[in-house]
């Protein structure tokens, strides 16, 4: 993530009552909360597709806290996905960054 300008910020976040958060950056002025996904091969789906809305709800609190941490509602944020296929050596992993992966439900509060 840093090879793309972000800053992180955390890693491994965790919220009382359940919420996590794998990274925490900043991507220019912008806040994200990623999720990292890792899978040896595709043959049974893309890494995204275990992000399903139970984890997306996890994913979700954990931000909420972080964002009523930080006291600044007005904050830009997005959630992402970074899918990590890690093929067999000598092969370095294939990484793909999913931005705004999936949004917040509307109407929400925090």
């Amino acid at each position: 993530m840093r090879r793309r300008g972000w800053k992180v910020l955390r890693r491994n976040f965790r919220a009382p009552g359940g919420g996590e958060v794998d990274l925490v950056c900043r991507d220019g002025e912008t806040l994200v909360f990623a999720e990292v996904k890792t899978r040896r091969s595709e043959e049974l789906g893309r890494p995204l597709n275990a992000v399903d809305r139970k984890k997306q709800r996890l994913i979700r609190h954990g931000a909420m806290h972080w964002l009523n941490l930080l006291k600044m509602p007005d904050l830009t944020f997005r959630f992402d996905v970074i899918e990590v296929v890690a093929k067999e050596a000598p092969e370095s992993p294939e990484i793909r960054v999913i931005e705004s992966a999936f949004t917040l439900p509307d109407p929400l509060r925090y």
